[in-house]
C-alpha cells in the first residue's frame, strides 16, 4: 500500500527541541516536509539542520496577529498536517498561591494557541477534503496532580477542543486527534521534578520515583516513542475523535 505521508507538509508548532524536534525527526524520515515553528529561530535552525527537507518559520502561538502572519508567510505551503506541540509548563505551587497572569499566560499558549493556529490553517484542509491535526495533551489531565492545576486544567481543555471540532470537520474529510503522553524523558521533566524537590523537601531523585511510581511500567517515556505514536496515528486511517495515552501505564494505575 502506498505511504499516505510520503509528499505531505506538516506544521509543527513548538518544534525547536524537546517533542516537537523529535516529531520533526520521525516526520522527516517518512518524508514528510515539515515547517518548523516556534518563537525563537535558533533552536528551529538547529532542527532543521538535522532533517532533510525543512522550512523555518518563527510564531508566537497565542497572539492573533503572529499566527495570522505566519498563515501570510506560510501562503505558497500545501499544509495537510498540523502539530500543535507548542506549550508551557506553568508553575508548581498550590492554587492559592497561583496568579491570575501565571494562569493566564498558561491558558494562552496551551489553549489559546492551539485554538489560533487551527483557526488560520484548518480552513484549506476542509476546502481540499483531507488533512489531519494531531493536538498534543496530557495524562495529566486527566488524574491528580498536585500543584499543577493551569497545566492539568489547559490539558483536559484541550482533549475537549479537540473532541469538538473533530465533530466540525470531521465530514468535510479532517481528521482531529489528540496525542496525551505521561512524562517524557528530557528537561521539562527535570525541572518539575528539582521544584517538586524545592518545594516538598525531598531529593530530586525522590521526587522523580514518586512521580514515575504512578506508571504501570514505572518509567517515563522517551521522546522517541511518543514520536513514533504520532507517526502510528497519522497511519491510520479510521482515528478521529480520539485521545491516544502513551504513558507507561500512568493513567491505568
Amino acid at each position: 500500500m502506498p505511504d499516505r505521508l510520503v509528499a505531505r507538509t506538516a506544521l509543527i508548532t513548538g518544534a525547536g527541541n524537546g517533542l516537537g524536534r523529535a516529531f520533526a525527526t520521525a516526520l522527516d524520515a517518512r518524508g514528510v516536509r515539515t515547517v518548523l515553528t516556534g518563537r525563537r529561530r535558533e533552536p528551529l535552525e538547529e532542527t532543521r539542520a538535522l532533517l532533510g527537507n525543512a522550512r523555518v518559520a518563527t510564531v508566537d502561538v497565542a497572539s492573533p496577529e503572529s499566527v495570522a502572519a505566519l498563515a501570510d508567510e506560510l501562503a505558497d505551503e500545501e499544509i495537510s498536517i498540523l502539530v500543535n506541540n507548542a506549550g508551557v509548563p506553568g508553575p508548581v505551587k498550590p492554587l492559592t498561591e497561583i496568579e491570575p497572569d501565571e494562569w493566564d499566560d498558561v491558558f494562552a499558549v496551551n489553549v489559546r494557541g492551539i485554538y489560533l493556529v487551527c483557526r488560520a490553517f484548518l480552513p484549506p484542509m476542509v476546502a481540499r477534503g483531507a488533512g489531519d491535526v494531531i493536538n498534543l495533551s496530557s495524562v495529566s489531565g486527566k488524574r491528580p496532580l498536585a500543584n499543577r492545576t493551569p497545566y492539568t486544567a489547559s490539558k483536559m481543555a484541550v482533549i475537549g477542543l479537540s473532541n469538538t471540532l473533530g465533530a466540525e470537520v470531521g465530514t468535510a474529510g479532517v481528521r482531529v486527534n489528540t496525542l496525551s503522553p505521561g512524562p517524557v524523558r528530557g528537561p521539562r521533566m527535570e525541572r518539575n521534578y528539582r521544584l517538586e524537590a524545592e518545594r516538598s523537601g525531598v531529593s530530586v531523585e525522590e521526587a522523580e520515583r514518586a512521580f514515575t511510581s504512578r506508571a504501570t511500567l514505572g518509567r517515563m517515556v522517551e521522546e522517541s516513542e511518543v514520536a513514533d505514536a504520532l507517526v502510528a496515528m497519522l497511519t491510520m486511517t479510521g482515528l478521529h475523535c480520539a485521545d491516544i495515552d502513551l504513558s507507561a501505564g500512568m493513567v491505568g494505575r
